[in-house]
C-alpha cells in the first residue's frame, strides 16, 4: 500500500491490468488505447522480465499507473507516471513515486530516472522539490513533434540512497510560464517562444558549468554553478 494517500498501490501482473492502465494513459494523454504510451502486450512483456509495472486503486477504480525498466546502468528507467484527472491532488502521484522507490531498493537498486516536459512547472516542482530528483541533461525535441509543438525533456535522477549535494557557488534563474498547457492552446506561438527561450538558457548555463538545484517559490528553475 502507498504512503501518504487514499489509494493502494499494487505491482501488476495480468493482462486484464494491463488493459486498464492502457486506456488509462490513453485517457490521460488524451489518445485512443491504441495509441497508448505503453500497450498492454508490452506491459506483460515488461512484467514478464522483472521490470516495473504498477497501478494506484482507489476501491476497484484504477487511478493511477507507472511503468519502468531497466536501463543499462542498472537503474530504474520509470518511463511513463500518470494519474486520472479526478484523483489528482489526492497524494497518488507520491505515494506512487514512493512505491516505486521502495520496490528499487528491494532489488538493489539506488537510482532512479525519469524524463519531463521542463516548462511543466507543477511537474518540476513536484520533481525537484517534492522528490528532490535533480535533472542531469537537457534533451531537445527528445520525441520528435507531439501535437503542436517540439517535445523537450529534462531527463532527472533521483538518488534513492543519498540527498542531493550541498549547494555552493553563484547562482542563477530561469523563469516558466505560469500554465504551458493552458498557453499551447491559446497562444501557441507565444508557447514555442517560450520552449526555445527556456531551451537556449538552460543550454547555456550547463555549458558553462551549472545544474538546476531547485525552484523559486514563484516557479523559476535554480542553477547553481557546480564546484571544480
Amino acid at each position: 500500500m502507498g504512503r501518504g494517500a487514499r489509494a493502494v498501490i499494487v505491482s501488476l501482473t495480468e493482462v486484464e491490468q494491463f488493459d486498464q492502465v492502457a486506456a488509462l494513459f490513453g485517457e490521460i494523454w488524451s489518445l485512443d488505447i491504441a495509441a497508448s504510451p505503453v500497450p498492454a502486450e508490452l506491459m506483460c512483456a515488461l512484467q514478464l522480465t522483472g521490470n516495473y509495472v504498477a497501478g494506484a486503486y482507489a476501491g476497484s477504480e484504477l487511478v493511477g499507473a507507472a511503468v519502468g525498466f531497466f536501463d543499462s546502468s542498472g537503474a530504474l528507467h520509470s518511463h511513463v507516471a500518470g494519474v486520472r484527472a479526478s484523483a489528482r491532488g489526492r497524494g497518488v502521484g507520491l505515494a506512487l513515486k514512493l512505491h516505486q522507490r521502495d520496490w528499487a531498493l528491494a532489488r538493489g537498486i539506488t537510482k532512479i530516472h525519469w524524463t519531463f516536459d521542463p516548462l511543466v512547472r507543477r511537474n518540476a516542482h513536484f520533481n525537484l522539490v517534492k522528490l528532490g530528483a535533480r535533472p542531469v541533461r537537457y534533451l531537445p525535441n527528445f520525441y520528435g513533434p507531439i501535437g503542436e509543438g517540439e517535445s523537450d525533456r529534462f531527463l532527472v535522477e533521483w538518488s534513492l540512497t543519498s540527498s542531493p549535494p550541498p549547494v555552493v557557488g553563484p547562482s542563477l534563474t530561469i523563469a516558466l510560464p505560469a500554465d504551458i498547457e493552458a498557453l499551447r492552446l491559446s497562444d501557441p506561438a507565444s508557447a514555442l517562444r517560450w520552449r526555445l527561450a527556456v531551451r537556449e538558457a538552460v543550454e547555456l548555463a550547463f555549458a558553462e558549468g551549472y545544474a538546476v538545484t531547485g525552484m523559486t517559490p514563484d516557479g523559476s528553475y535554480v542553477l547553481t554553478l557546480e564546484a571544480e
